[in-house]
């Protein structure tokens, strides 16, 4: 997958999931602001899908900052391939079926193995299943923390 197309899936899951920048003290975009965001998103991906003109204008400038500043930067804590499949193991409990795919591609693009995309998904239902156990059961979650070595 070439970058333009893995850049392509990043924004569109994150306008999917209505990803956006949550920052009180930004101000509501103005028309400036989007027709930046447009050139930005042409600069960078070779052109604007279409789902982009659906998304608020408002909303894009922040929700695009953020998929740059998080989910396409290589300056960040967690690396592409961690990045990716942590968002595929998320995608697959929402679901998301566009995100899945994405997820999916850019893991592989990263450097996944199948047995890592296959263990991401596997514990993302694990953790759901455990949590289906404990809140449905209503267990004591200061016992919890106790048994389990914590505080």
């Amino acid at each position: 997958m070439s970058a333009v197309s893995r850049i392509r899936n990043n924004l569109a899951r994150a306008m999917v999931l209505g990803s956006v920048l949550a920052i009180p003290a930004l101000a509501p975009a103005h028309a400036d602001d989007y027709d930046a965001t447009l050139k930005d998103i042409q600069s960078t991906m070779g052109g604007v899908p279409s789902f982009v003109k659906q998304f608020p204008k408002a909303g894009l400038p922040g929700a695009w900052a953020e998929v740059k500043a998080i989910e396409l930067s290589d300056n960040t804590a967690l690396s592409p391939k961690v990045k990716s499949l942590i968002s595929l193991a998320v995608a697959a409990q929402i679901p998301c079926s566009y995100c899945i795919w994405s997820d999916t591609q850019a893991a592989r693009k990263a450097g996944a193995t199948d047995q890592e995309i296959q263990e991401a998904v596997a514990m993302s239902a694990l953790t759901r299943h455990w949590s289906t156990i404990f809140n449905g059961m209503q267990v004591d979650f200061d016992t919890f923390k106790k048994e389990m070595g914590g505080e």
